[in-house]
């Protein structure tokens, strides 16, 4: 062991006298700054070579090891290499080799054939918290590898497709704490092992086949155990094939003591019965299950039934799926896709055009109209949800685990999320106003002194957005999240702080509830109370607003009722059925307003045929409107 070495360099063949050592380790060596061709050559008992925590360290020359036939370990780690070092000398005979690489920071790339003289039966890589960005092609060229560990390689982006081209295995790969977007799409069919943990930018899988040999998976996401999940291994699936009729003979297997089955010698009757049945056999009758032509007879000796057959492997994926992200696409259930589409649809157009029809209505904005512009905008919005939803899903349908973590951490969920908790909250708030504004026309119909003008609903009404818009902001600020959930609800109550988020919002819905009741049970005695003289159109309108408030809660119900109890972590129903409230109740108002309020009012469609006799379109309807509003206008003028 050379420990602070004084000097800067390690010549060449500076080892030459050292023929009979078995480990030569240089550590903690601050002045050593190159090491030189040929320094370690030629040494015929050396097995193992340390060079630990020397910072200074910046040139290994190429060739500075060579023609070590006993060495199996080799450790360069902590240094200021900048250059992968040379080790297509060393020319090692052991069967197991082990390389260590580690700490080196200023080493940034694996080169081509960085390995080709390491032609070990077994190699393992250690190639750990170094500089590494990325990883060329053939860059393991050559090599047997049984374990590929890159573990801790913060700055490792990119590996080669081919950078495992030419090589055998690895058994055993771990990109742990990497920053690796993708996998290489070749070389991971002998996977048997994968470990990605804390692997955050590796939100896409290589296609599933690639992985057929693979038994065991440590992930990030839960959503890419989904991709694993029934998958079996490519030699499972092989028994399977071929012994397919010996299902029964696994069941009396497992029906026998268990004494018996650890006698080995009833594998050996079993396939010598098998063998010798079809041994004078023709070509033409072949064995029906074509073991020879599968398997040679070496393969043959060292099968056991039982084992092999009977008990396949399975492959185990963590972290499993858990109740927030189940193993589905986007909405479940694939009568919901159809459902969701003719919703979203029938939401965008018609609020669209009861908005275009009323922003560009000559008649006189009043506050009922200022305040359906609001809520016909909010269901727009509601609407747009609604259809992000509806296309992300089509687009990811049956391959959802390799979108999810791209989806439900990017923009276009946290996008989603907005809209829809935005137009949530505005609807809500602005159905109370409605109802609100009507209870107070009807109630002091004959003081025109106390009606609400446009100038007191318009900060009333920018109050309400002001609001939607903080509810919105929050959970992309942390408070709550729309990533816990394909759907984009702010469905995480993890903290206390977001728990009383969700309460919030819910609390609120509950008392505007209790607030549009209370208002409509004061009309309703106001409009039988014979003492108070309330206009006709005011009555027709408050009615036809009961039936639009009444609609629109009774289809909320549900969803605050099951969301009040997730709220306090006593669920009541799945993430996958509440994709059935989402698209059958939650939007279904957002489709039915325009309907209820507007479009199925005369005077909606006198607006709407005026509009569209400016455009050319049925002018003789329009004109007949047009007349029918002059007579009604001279009726009311001169009463």
């Amino acid at each position: 062991s050379f420990t602070h070495l004084p000097v800067k360099v390690i010549p060449s063949h500076a080892f030459e006298g050292l023929r009979d050592a078995f480990i030569i380790e240089i550590s903690q060596s601050d002045s050593l700054e190159r090491i030189e061709a040929s320094a370690f050559d030629s040494l015929p008992t050396l097995s193992e070579i340390l060079i630990l925590n020397t910072k200074n360290l910046l040139h290994i020359e190429d060739g500075a090891f060579r023609n070590l036939p006993r060495l199996k370990y080799l450790s360069i780690c902590n240094t200021g290499i900048r250059q992968f070092p040379d080790l297509t000398q060393i020319f090692s005979l052991e069967a197991h080799f082990i390389l260590e690489l580690c700490d080196n920071l200023r080493m940034t790339t694996i080169p081509q054939n960085a390995f080709r003289g390491m032609n070990n039966e077994s190699l393992t890589l250690k190639l750990y918290k170094n500089g590494f960005e990325d990883i060329h092609s053939h860059a393991f060229n050559g090599t047997k590898l049984n374990q590929l560990i890159l573990k801790d390689n913060k700055n490792l982006r990119w590996i080669h497709n081919d950078a495992l081209r030419g090589a055998t295995g690895p058994d055993v790969l771990d990109i742990s704490s990497t920053a690796l977007e993708s996998l290489p799409s070749y070389g991971l069919e002998a996977i048997q092992v994968l470990n990605a943990t804390s692997s955050y930018s590796l939100k896409r899988l290589p296609p599933l086949d690639k992985f057929s040999s693979l038994l065991e998976a440590v992930l990030t996401y839960p959503s890419h155990c989904c991709a694993f999940r029934n998958l079996r291994t490519e030699k499972q699936n092989s028994l399977l094939s071929i012994f397919d009729n010996f299902s029964k003979e696994c069941e009396s297997t497992m029906r026998r003591p268990t004494n018996e089955i650890l006698d080995n010698s009833y594998n050996t009757s079993l396939w010598s019965a098998e063998k010798s049945t079809y041994l004078f056999a023709t070509d033409e009758e072949t064995s029906p299950y074509s073991y020879s032509a599968i398997f040679d007879d070496s393969e043959m000796t060292d099968f056991d039934f039982e084992y092999d057959f009977c008990q396949p492997k399975i492959l185990t994926c963590t972290p499993e799926p858990d109740a927030f992200n189940p193993c589905e696409d986007i909405l479940g259930y694939s009568f919901l896709r159809v459902l969701i589409w003719f919703i979203n649809i029938l939401a965008i157009a018609g609020n669209f055009t009861v908005l275009l029809v009323l922003v560009t209505s000559h008649y006189k904005l009043t506050v009922p109209r200022f305040l359906m512009c609001n809520l016909s905008f909010a269901d727009f919005c509601m609407g747009l949800y609604l259809l992000l939803i509806a296309s992300v899903d089509a687009q990811t349908s049956g391959q959802y685990y390799n979108h999810a973590i791209d989806w439900q951490t990017g923009s276009g969920c946290s996008t989603a999320g907005f809209f829809t908790v935005f137009a949530s909250e505005l609807s809500v708030y602005t159905l109370t106003v409605i109802t609100v504004e009507r209870w107070h026309t009807i109630t002091y119909a004959m003081q025109l002194d106390r009606k609400l003008r446009l100038r007191h609903a318009v900060p009333i009404m920018l109050g309400g957005w002001v609001f939607s818009i903080l509810i919105a902001v929050l959970p992309l600020l942390g408070v709550s999240s729309y990533m816990k959930v394909s759907i984009c609800l702010p469905m995480d109550i993890e903290t206390g702080l977001s728990q009383a988020y969700i309460l919030l919002i819910l609390v609120l819905n509950v008392v505007a509830f209790i607030v549009i009741c209370a208002c409509y049970i004061k009309i309703y005695i106001a409009v039988q109370n014979p003492e108070l003289v309330a206009a006709n159109k005011d009555t027709k309108v408050a009615k036809r607003m009961a039936i639009l408030i009444f609609t629109d809660f009774t289809c909320m119900a549900p969803i605050s009722f099951f969301a009040i109890s997730a709220a306090f972590k006593v669920p009541l129903i799945t993430v996958t059925n509440s994709k059935i409230l989402l698209v059958l109740f939650y939007p279904v108002n957002s489709c039915a307003n325009p309907f209820l309020y507007a479009i199925f009012t005369k005077a909606f469609r006198r607006d709407f045929f005026l509009l569209l006799s400016k455009l050319g379109c049925c002018k003789s309807r329009a004109e007949l409107y047009r007349m029918n509003y002059f007579s009604a206008y001279t009726s009311n003028c001169k009463n």
